[in-house]
């Protein structure tokens, strides 16, 4: 009992934590709702749970042995961060029903986790302390403790930005609430480059 609940705290400091998908979450509350932003939480959540099971079952040997691969994960989401506050400062804060926009998806989610160098710190961590032998049954148990223990922070992300919603209903408000979190987003790229 005591290394699930060991499991589950050190999952929910990991997941709970600011970081680019959270902060995509509360973004995403805030432009379409709780409802919509779900796939986004799905997504990020089953993204990160099949990294922790790829970790668990040897990917981070692979890692070790070729460290090159950690610089080019590391350096693809600095640029994949930058290009999302980048696209997220652009925005002009008008709510034009007119022009179709895109909810952050399922597969999006998913995606971010993969490209997200606190994900694979998460995951290689995660898997050396608790998992350390490769034992199935182990990396079962903490897949399914992280999966729940995700769903539920990045999904309070999610409600937050939802909660705020109403209060960014003016171009002027949605403009400084997007460059903030574009500043968050770009914050976090820049971080990335002392872990």
């Amino acid at each position: 009992m005591n290394l699930m609940i060991s499991m589950a705290a050190f999952a929910l400091a990991a997941s709970i934590s600011p970081g680019p998908v959270n902060v995509v979450a509360l973004s995403s509350g805030a432009q379409f709702g709780l409802i919509a932003s779900l796939r986004h939480v799905l997504g990020a959540t089953v993204g990160f749970v099949v990294l922790l099971m790829f970790t668990g079952f040897g990917l981070h040997e692979v890692l070790q042995r070729y460290p090159m691969l950690t610089e080019i994960i590391r350096w693809a989401g600095v640029a994949f961060l930058l290009y999302l506050a980048w696209k997220l400062s652009m925005d002009d804060g008008r709510l034009d029903v007119a022009k179709p926009t895109r909810e952050p998806s399922f597969l999006y989610g998913a995606a971010m986790q993969w490209l997200n160098p606190k994900a694979w710190l998460a995951a290689v961590a995660g898997m050396g302390a608790f998992v350390a032998d490769g034992e199935a049954r182990l990396i079962g148990l903490f897949a399914l403790i992280y999966f729940v223990v995700c769903y539920l922070s990045v999904g309070c992300w999610a409600y937050a930005g939802a909660f705020l919603g109403p209060y960014l209903r003016s171009p002027r408000r949605i403009r400084v609430f997007n460059r903030s979190m574009a500043a968050l987003l770009a914050g976090c790229a820049v971080s990335l480059f002392y872990v």
